[in-house]
């Protein structure tokens, strides 16, 4: 999947802002997702969600740091301060990785626009675990 379909997919979805590509401004050189990026989605129990992403990827809480990258290799890279805890692969054949920067208790969300579980250390969840998820 191509960035700029990547944005429009879990980033756009539920947005306040105008959609892509009128609104899309690029937070850095390694990272396509979009800085304007505005979640327009509550719900009464879990704050706010992410329309484009799965159950259990879309619940942003107080704060939620969201960033895409077209390889693994790409990517920030993991950490005792950048703690992946889940591991996804969606239908788009993408790889969703939900994780925690505990020093400062901040979670992210890395997306990467490519198949790259076996590089990355932490639970994997299924399909059913997603179904199952409130």
């Amino acid at each position: 999947m191509k960035f700029d379909k990547a944005v429009q997919e879990y980033q756009c979805c539920g947005c306040m802002c105008e959609g892509y590509p009128k609104c899309y401004k690029r937070t850095d050189t390694k990272d396509f997702s979009c800085e304007k990026h505005i979640i327009g989605t509550m719900t009464n129990y879990c704050g706010k969600i992410l329309l484009g992403l799965p159950k259990g990827f879309n619940r942003t809480g107080k704060e939620l740091e969201i960033s895409i990258f077209k390889t693994f290799k790409e990517g920030w890279g993991f950490t005792k301060f950048n703690v992946p805890v889940w591991k996804y692969l969606d239908t788009n054949g993408n790889t969703l990785v939900r994780g925690i920067k505990p020093r400062i208790n901040i979670p992210f969300l890395h997306i990467y626009l490519e198949d790259c579980l076996d590089k990355i250390e932490c639970i994997e969840i299924m399909n059913n675990d997603i179904e199952n998820m409130d």
